[in-house]
């Protein structure tokens, strides 16, 4: 069975995809058990819990001066509109549940209805979803982006999300032309993101078996004229290492998502810590807040214990998450406290250390000294280095 240990070497390899179980089996032999990271309604039985509260201290900005709130979300999640199990006003539940601040419905144009949903022929409604959920989501304080999925059954493209949009029923009436679907989508203020850009499915819009991920051509283009701003490096339970590397050389958001289409239960269980979610730096808690964050790439990517982001905002996230206290100490030993909930696996002069969530440990170190924070990413198998001066 997947040990924390085993995620953490999965994602030094060096490969472009890797699959991740996201949850502890406890009935392994095997398995290495924390109740620190251990979530007991990860296989829940009939007790519901309260919201989960995930704490992130506020992030500096890159010019000081000003501080970014960390707020927690989904952004690409079916409902029964599309090839989902679940209605739009469950969806919102879920994610009130998972402690998560905003979300984004992502229903695909092409692949409609789930049993029991059909609209009448001519009749389909692109922004039913939305409509549905917009009033529970604002009754419960829940930020919810009005979102579409381009699904192409050939790669390129492959498949598109398009959020922040204003009116879907426009992009699907293009469906004949995925340009233009992405043109439409951009000119309501879309931002466009590449979905799994690593999934194997050749008949379904991606790779043939034993094709190398590669940013193609097409993608290229699409950045070049600003219709192309992330990729997911994490989607469902796949992780594609090299998009780190692909968005710090394209200047390309990154996010960690779902890509849910059972419930939420089915999928990850309750509340689970480990499961993928986008963390979104915005001034503020509002829809024009955290567009203007993604458009500013402010994003990272949290999934399984690690971090993957653009290399200025992990740092900038590290450094808020942490306090490292040197002058108390005895020389050459540090108190280094964790203020997050996020898992942090540190490497100081060789040496391993596990900074749980909440948790103060007191390590060998100097002030000007490498501390690597071996489960933050900042570039294809490169972890963070950070320095308290």
């Amino acid at each position: 069975m997947t040990t924390r240990r085993d995620i953490l070497k999965y994602a030094a390899l060096d490969r472009s995809a890797a699959h991740f179980p996201l949850y502890f089996d406890l009935d392994s032999e095997n398995q290495e058990y924390d109740p620190r990271l251990y979530n007991p309604y990860t296989n829940a039985g009939t007790e519901s819990p309260k919201p989960r509260t995930i704490t992130i201290p506020d992030v500096d900005s890159v010019a000081g001066g000003k501080k970014y709130k960390v707020l927690k979300g989904d952004f690409h999640i079916h409902t029964h509109f599309s090839d989902g199990q679940v209605s739009p006003e469950a969806r919102v539940q879920e994610a009130i549940q998972n402690g998560f601040d905003c979300i984004a419905l992502t229903d695909h144009v092409e692949l409609r209805a789930h049993r029991g949903f059909k609209f009448p022929v001519g009749k389909d409604n692109h922004n039913a979803a939305y409509r549905a959920a917009k009033p529970v989501a604002d009754e419960n304080d829940l930020l919810l982006f009005h979102g579409v999925e381009i699904t192409k059954f050939f790669l390129p493209p492959g498949h598109i999300n398009a959020i922040f949009i204003t009116d879907a029923n426009p992009i699907a009436r293009a469906v004949d032309d995925w340009r233009r679907m992405v043109a439409l989508a951009v000119e309501q203020g879309g931002f466009i993101i590449w979905n799994h850009p690593g999934e194997v499915a050749p008949l379904h819009g991606g790779l043939a078996p034993g094709v190398p991920m590669s940013f193609t051509q097409e993608h290229q283009k699409m950045c070049n004229k600003g219709h192309l701003h992330a990729v997911e490096i994490f989607n469902d339970t796949h992780l594609y290492p090299i998009v780190s590397d692909w968005c710090n050389e394209r200047d390309l958001g990154i996010l960690a998502v779902s890509d849910i289409h059972a419930s939420e239960l089915q999928t990850y269980g309750m509340q689970n810590p480990r499961r993928p979610m986008t963390l979104v730096l915005a001034e503020e808690r509002t829809e024009e807040s955290v567009r203007e964050a993604f458009f500013a790439r402010r994003t990272i990517a949290w999934v399984a214990n690690m971090i993957f982001g653009r290399p200025e905002w992990v740092r900038k996230l590290f450094a808020a998450c942490v306090e490292i206290d040197t002058v108390n100490c005895s020389a050459g030993t540090a108190d280094i406290k964790n203020k997050s909930d996020i898992f942090m696996y540190l490497q100081v002069r060789n040496r391993d250390y596990a900074l749980y969530p909440q948790e103060n440990i007191s390590i060998p170190y100097n002030n000007g000294e490498t501390l690597c924070v071996m489960n933050w990413f900042v570039g294809t198998n490169k972890p963070l280095e950070y320095s308290a001066l």
